[in-house]
């Protein structure tokens, strides 16, 4: 299938890249189609919208940034994706005007069933973890109130 993308243009999109979250994402509930786009740098992916092709999200494996991140997913949101074995886990990165300023949403991660192809973005509760822990450093980032 044939999507239009604004970052990317026209892409050749295979089944297997798309996941159906059920509820949309926070703020976008109405989109419930995903494409999972892997870029040619291998770290990054995006989460591409097969409904608005201005809708886009910048993915990464948290893992790679932040070896020693964990969580437990919670057991309603483990049913409602039907995880039996495999789940893949991936953070919104939201780029700055630097690199260097560039951060992770580790508060809210994108878990995904690769086996029945069910997403979500699952809110964690009683974490430190920030909507906006730096990319490039492990300290926590301060949370600045005009965002």
């Amino acid at each position: 299938m044939n999507i239009e993308t604004s970052a990317l243009g026209v892409l050749d999109i295979k089944d297997e890249q798309i996941y159906h979250f059920p509820k949309g994402l926070p703020g976008f509930e109405q989109e419930t189609e995903f494409a999972v786009i892997d870029l040619e740098e291998g770290q990054f992916s995006y989460l591409q919208s097969l409904k608005t092709e201005e809708l886009a999200f910048l993915l990464t494996d948290p893992f790679i940034f932040f070896p020693h991140y964990e969580f437990e997913l919670p057991e309603a949101e483990a049913e409602e994706l039907e995880i039996q074995q495999s789940v893949v886990v991936r953070a919104i990165v939201t780029l700055r005007e630097t690199l260097e300023e560039s951060t992770l949403n580790l508060l809210a991660p994108i878990v995904f069933n690769p086996d029945n192809k069910a997403g979500k973005q699952v809110v964690l509760h009683q974490t430190a973890y920030s909507t906006r822990q730096l990319l490039w450093t492990h300290g926590p980032v301060k949370e600045d109130p005009s965002c």
